[in-house]
Parts: C-alpha cells; sequence; structure tokens
C-alpha cells in the first residue's frame, strides 16, 4: 500500500481572500488549531501533527480494482483480490482514506459518536484524492443514511457532513466537470433502526441491514442513469454499503461506488 497523501492544502478563497486570511490568523490566535488526534496544537490546516500523522496508515495504488483491499505489491490494472474474484460486491468500486486501525479509531469515532465534526473540511480533502477515480464521473455523492430517531439522538449525520463537504472541495476543484458531481441527501432513507454492527459477524451484518434502506419514489428520477459515489466513514464487511448499493442500482442507477473515510484491512493480502 501507498501512502500518497500530501498533508491537505485549504482552498484559495477567490472573493475577498486578503479579509478571510486576516480573520483566520486572528482566529487561530484565539484559538490555535490543534491536532485531531492527540490535541496538540499545529500550525495552519495539517489537521494532525507529524507524530500522529506517522501513525496514520494512508491507502492507495496498488489494491483491488473492486473492494479497494491494499496489495503488498503491483498485480497489474483491475486486479481483483481473493474475495472479490470468488464473489465480486455489489458496488462496482470501494475506495477510502486510511486503514481502521489502534491510530486512527479514535478520529473516527469522535466524529461518529463525540460531536467533533471539526475536522471535517480536512477529511472532505482527503476523500478527494482518495476517491478521485471515482469522482472524475460520478454525478451525484450521496450519504448513507442514519435512522430518524438515531439522528434526533446524535444531532447530525456524520456521512452526510462528509459527504456535503466533499462534494463542495471536489467542485472548487473541478469548476468545469460537465455535468458537475451533485450532493443530492434524503436519496436514502433507513427504515428501521438496525443494531450497531461492531460485534456482528459478516453473516450477521448482512442480515441486519437487509432491507434496512428505501429509495422515496420522489427522489427516482434523480437516480435514473446516475453514477452514484455512497459516502459513509467506515468500511467494514460492506454489508451496510451493499444493502444501500442493492436499494439504489435497482432504482434505477447505473453505477454505485463506495468512498469511506476509513476501512477495516483484511491481513494476509
Amino acid at each position: 500500500m501507498i501512502n500518497d497523501l500530501n498533508r491537505p492544502a485549504s482552498p484559495r478563497p477567490r472573493r475577498g481572500g486578503a479579509l478571510i486570511v486576516a480573520g483566520r490568523n486572528i482566529l487561530d490566535r484565539v484559538l490555535p488549531p490543534r491536532c485531531l488526534g492527540c490535541g496538540e496544537v499545529i500550525a495552519g490546516d495539517a489537521a494532525l501533527c507529524a507524530s500522529c500523522w506517522g501513525k496514520i496508515t494512508f491507502l492507495g495504488a496498488p489494491c483491488c480494482d473492486a473492494c479497494g483491499q491494499p496489495f503488498t505489491y503491483a498485480v497489474g490494472d483491475g486486479a481483483l483480490c481473493a474475495s472479490c474474484l470468488g464473489r465480486r460486491p455489489v458496488y462496482a468500486r470501494a475506495r477510502a482514506v486510511f486503514s481502521y486501525d489502534h491510530a486512527s479509531r479514535g478520529l473516527v469515532l469522535a466524529l461518529k459518536h463525540g460531536d467533533r465534526s471539526e475536522g471535517v473540511a480536512a477529511y472532505a480533502h482527503w476523500l478527494a484524492r482518495a476517491g478521485r477515480e471515482l469522482l472524475e464521473d460520478a454525478d451525484l455523492i450521496v450519504p448513507v443514511p442514519l435512522h430518524w430517531t438515531r439522528l434526533l439522538f446524535r444531532r447530525y449525520n456524520q456521512s452526510a457532513l462528509l459527504a456535503r463537504a466533499l462534494a463542495a472541495v471536489w467542485c472548487a476543484a473541478h469548476p468545469h466537470q460537465d455535468p458537475p458531481v451533485t450532493y443530492l441527501p434524503e436519496v436514502l432513507v433507513r427504515t428501521r433502526r438496525t443494531p450497531p454492527q461492531g460485534k456482528f459477524d459478516r453473516t450477521r451484518r448482512a442480515n441486519n441491514v437487509r432491507g434496512a434502506f428505501v429509495a422515496p419514489p420522489a427522489r427516482l428520477r434523480r437516480i435514473a442513469a446516475k453514477r452514484i459515489v455512497l459516502i459513509d466513514d467506515v468500511l467494514t464487511t460492506g454489508a451496510t454499503a451493499s444493502a444501500c448499493a442493492r436499494v439504489l442500482l435497482a432504482a434505477g442507477a447505473a453505477r454505485v461506488d463506495v468512498l469511506t473515510l476509513a476501512r477495516v484491512l483484511t491481513p494476509g493480502i
């Protein structure tokens, strides 16, 4: 696997640039930016200090063309891992920014359960780089939904925050992409509150989310023939992503790819 992500640079403001920069400099003096990992004061928009950055396993090529599982050495374009050779996923391709492990778990859990959304801007840049091949010919960016009861409790959907920020970053960097990629929430609805997937095995995860998602009839026209990038925080077995992809494809989507902040790696590949 290759760490091909450089520290994210924030987009240059097009209007009122000097005022924005001055305002940010003042704010940084009053509330200096801190590392998302350890809380150490850092400079600029790095998001992580050098120590925490070095512990994160960023993902890239070479990897399985379908699920994105990294390979230890290059095996050629379009190569599949053993799992995908046996049975390809419902979605076309999946990519992730970094491995979900001891070093990165705190970042994900802070975003998901700790009201720590200040990292979303940096994560959006990382997602744009990790998902470039998915986004270059995509039509829609769609978040995995939460059940309304969980949304009421958490007050935000972390996948929606990532999806919206990613769409803004990508469109700002690719103003001439035609048609432009569109952030479209509420394409999927979670119809029942499923138990957390954390302690389930692969089979129970799939059963847990089977039939848990629907595409509202009012959204079908927006989905038809569209190439969709589905956004979530973590890809583990792919059960949730597959359940969502099935619904989108049945609703007429041309293709569904998956882009996540983190993914659990299968050892030995």
